[in-house]
């Protein structure tokens, strides 16, 4: 009698141990799903962002006079596309994420196609592009986590009815980490990204999806675009302990100049708000395209683009140090792109801001090379967090995008005292106050009959 118990027993733990294994493979596949098509897209991106930015170049170095023409082009193109078909694949995509995070519950959920769907997915790599063409700064890692999260939540979307539930915020969460893993190619920044940045809510609820999702994107970036670093290698060996001071004086200037940029562009684009008609947006497209067009052909290209090039020159080569104006120049170039209204992200304007005050900084006071390549990678974490206010996420980036694990000290130094520095400025980041503002117009009463 006893062996008998014994025997239904186990058969009971053993259906309900292999059904609880069923429910969580059938848990885990959407999100392979997602991470495999995120992994496709972001590389697709990727390749199309840099042809429009090589474009650009091959343009310039054609007749640099062109500018004059393809930038208010490209302003007013981008800008017209996001409004015509996609309001809310305007700027970055961070914010709009966010947004769909906080609304992913059951009285708001369906207002959620509003920030994350395929028309906003093609809309955001369009109007990015031709902005980039017309010399916009902006970077394509913050709307690589918009199309992610639309991803994501598409492939929720079309699961039937008889699957098991998946919590929407879940898988919103989920699809921007691994977005920023595929962008990047720095899974531990996805997943610190979704922590610190995205969620108010335990991890452990969904730790395995994320961590496979952000793997799986992550591998299938690197398997069609190849095991990369997003920057490469910098050479910072044989450091004293001296550069502490340097890197906490960097940290600051940068973490003051980003959130004052911050302000200016949250300034711009409430001001934006009061233009009555499209010919006043459209004029102030075109003056802000000749600004940044006059600037690239009187004074300095760098204005132009993400910014990628200042990183990788200041890194990789001898000529490490900048004039003192670059630093300015890489904030008005965001400043005007990302206010333009069209689609475009931050987080490469703000890493090349934060590596051109590094380089001034390091040449005002004679640093060694390797100590000038550390201080422009502590100035390229604090900007960064001057953004966002995510200091371990930018700290994590960096880390990831160099390789350069021994200096995690010096980074984490300079993402927390940006922080603190910060503050000074402004309390919230960039991406909080624009979150504000996308839950403020989807909950009014244009809205509430979606």
């Amino acid at each position: 009698m006893l062996n008998t118990l014994r025997l239904m027993l186990k058969r009971s733990f053993d259906n309900i141990r292999n059904e609880q294994l069923k429910n969580n493979l059938l848990q885990a596949i959407p999100f392979w799903i997602g991470s495999v098509i995120t992994g496709f897209f972001a590389v697709m991106y990727a390749k199309i962002f840099a042809w429009g930015e090589k474009l650009l170049e091959l343009i310039m170095n054609w007749h640099d006079w062109m500018i004059f023409i393809i930038a208010p082009i490209g302003f007013v193109l981008s800008w017209w596309l996001v409004k015509a078909f996609a309001p809310y694949s305007k700027g970055s995509g961070i914010p709009q994420v966010m947004a769909a995070v906080e609304m992913a519950n059951p009285k708001e959920h369906n207002k959620i196609k509003h920030l994350l769907s395929i028309k906003i997915l093609i809309l955001k790599i369009i109007s990015s592009v031709v902005l980039v063409i017309g010399g916009g700064a902006i970077g394509r890692e913050g709307p690589t986590i918009q199309i992610a999260g639309s991803i994501f939540r598409k492939v929720n979307e079309y699961l039937p009815s008889w699957y098991p539930k998946i919590s929407k915020k879940n898988m919103i969460m989920t699809g921007a980490a691994a977005g920023l893993a595929a962008a990047f190619n720095t899974p531990l920044g996805g997943i610190v990204f979704a922590v610190e940045e995205l969620t108010k809510t335990h991890i452990n609820y969904f730790k395995t999806a994320l961590f496979t999702a952000v793997i799986i994107a992550g591998l299938t970036a690197q398997t069609l675009a190849g095991s990369y670093l997003y920057l490469g290698y910098p050479k910072t060996s044989d450091i004293s302990l001296s550069v502490i001071f340097p890197v906490i004086l960097v940290a600051c200037i940068s973490g003051i100049f980003a959130s004052q940029l911050s302000v200016i562009m949250l300034k711009i684009s409430a001001w934006k708000k009061r233009f009555k008609t499209d010919v006043s947006n459209i004029i102030f497209l075109v003056i802000s395209a000749l600004i940044i067009a006059s600037i690239a052909y009187f004074i300095n290209r760098e204005i132009l683009g993400s910014g990628k090039e200042i990183m990788e020159r200041v890194l990789f080569t001898d000529n490490k140090h900048e004039e003192w104006y670059v630093p300015l120049l890489r904030m008005i170039g965001p400043a005007l792109a990302f206010t333009s209204g069209g689609a475009g992200g931050i987080f490469a304007p703000a890493l090349s801001a934060g590596a051109s005050v590094g380089s001034v900084i390091s040449g005002l006071i004679h640093l060694s090379p390797h100590e000038t390549n550390v201080v422009i990678l502590a100035g390229m974490v604090a900007f960064l967090t001057g953004i966002t206010r995510a200091p371990f996420t930018a700290a994590i980036i960096v880390l990831e995008m160099t390789d350069r694990h021994s200096l995690i000290f010096y980074l984490m130094l300079a993402g927390m005292m940006s922080s603190i520095a910060s503050i000074l400025v402004s309390r919230h980041s960039l991406y909080e106050e624009l979150k504000i503002n996308f839950l403020k117009d989807l909950r009014s009463k244009n809205h509430v009959n979606d």
